[in-house]
């Protein structure tokens, strides 16, 4: 019988916990049939994401619990619960967790994908992570150009 809706409750759907985030799929790129993914977002305090790029996605983030810090083209924005933000692609962007605290947000990635590259990224080794060409490899399987560390935020201080 083929699957006809989907259901994940709080805490469920493939996850990733890594050192600085536990995201849960909650929209898959199959069941939306290649058209978006949908997912949960736990920053830990550590969190942080650095300056890159889309050329063929675009990404959506809604704002649950928390305050995020988002750089999008040159422009840094606090955004906390019920905030939303769209980044269409090739706008370039950063975020990290605001104060060193928590958040959590749902992310559109349109069209989807981003689930596989979380995937992928789960079956690699350090050695893997080290390898320079392999994340390049990666990385422009799943349209993503890294542009460069977290930009300097205002509110840090020199």
């Amino acid at each position: 019988m083929a699957e006809r809706y989907t259901l994940n409750r709080v805490g469920e759907g493939p996850n990733y916990d890594w050192e600085n985030d536990h995201t849960f799929v909650k929209v898959s790129s199959e069941q939306s049939g290649g058209a978006y993914t949908l997912m949960e977002d736990n920053l830990k305090a550590s969190f942080a994401l650095g300056l890159h790029r889309h050329d063929t996605h675009a990404e959506t983030f809604y704002v649950l619990e928390g305050e995020i810090d988002f750089y999008v083209d040159g422009d840094w924005h606090r955004c906390g619960a019920g905030a939303t933000l769209h980044v269409p692609p090739g706008v370039p962007h950063a975020c990290r967790v605001a104060h060193g605290q928590p958040a959590r947000m749902l992310m559109i990635f349109q069209p989807a994908g981003f689930d596989l590259f979380l995937a992928e990224l789960a079956t690699m080794t350090e050695a893997d992570f080290a390898d320079e060409a392999k994340m390049a490899e990666l990385n422009a399987k799943y349209d993503i150009v890294q542009l460069g560390p977290v930009p300097p935020h205002p509110d840090d201080k020199e």
